[in-house]
């Protein structure tokens, strides 16, 4: 009897030791401040994942691509195309004659320069000679442009013919007439020859 009274309180003394120690560490944590000592000095987490799934979306930061040059006219078989084009027609002109009384003068033409080309009867000559006023400011300046009025001119009558130059000279509007009813008009035809046909 005594001894099964003394395993009892052998067992009971086991079973309150084992239980202190648990209910001491569960009430340990306290509901009060915490102190910053108790703050653990360990790596804090990042926010940004650095693995799984999501951490493939962060892009990759490098060099922006440089954009490509267009490739000049020699590389692309010549059709490149830009400001000032080489084979861009800048001289092209109608040019109306009548009753200048040489045969085959009269008529309408059409020329054009740089290259030369259309149905002027002298289409390298005419172009020549446009280049040839062209190249000078003076020439620019004077080779369309109408007699002033009040000008001083002898009274001469160089015939009947008369002529209409219309369309685009080196990029600039052309629109102008010419006769040979005075000396001043015979003298602006003849510089215009050989667009306009040489009737001397």
């Amino acid at each position: 009897m005594l001894r099964r009274l003394a395993l009892t309180a052998v067992v009971s003394l086991a079973a309150l030791a084992t239980a202190v120690p648990a209910s001491t560490a569960s009430g340990s944590i306290s509901s009060g401040p915490v102190s910053s000592r108790s703050v653990s000095s360990g790596p804090v987490p990042s926010a940004v994942p650095t693995t799984g799934p999501f951490a493939a979306a962060r892009p990759s930061l490098g060099p922006l691509p440089l954009p490509v040059p267009p490739l000049p006219g020699f590389l692309d078989g010549g059709e490149g195309k830009g400001t000032g084009e080489a084979d861009e027609v800048l001289t092209r002109l109608t040019v109306s004659v009548e009753n200048t009384g040489v045969a085959g003068a009269d008529g309408t033409f059409e020329l054009e320069c740089g290259p030369t080309g259309g149905s002027h009867p002298q289409g390298q000559a005419a172009c020549d000679r446009l280049a040839e006023a062209g190249a000078t400011r003076a020439g620019r300046q004077e080779l369309f442009r109408p007699t002033p009025e009040g000008t001083m001119c002898t009274m001469i009558h160089g015939g009947d013919a008369t002529a209409r130059i219309v369309g685009t000279w080196e990029g600039r509007a052309v629109d102008t007439t010419a006769s040979r009813r005075d000396g001043c008009e015979i003298a602006r035809w003849n510089s215009l020859v050989p667009v306009l046909p040489d009737v001397r």
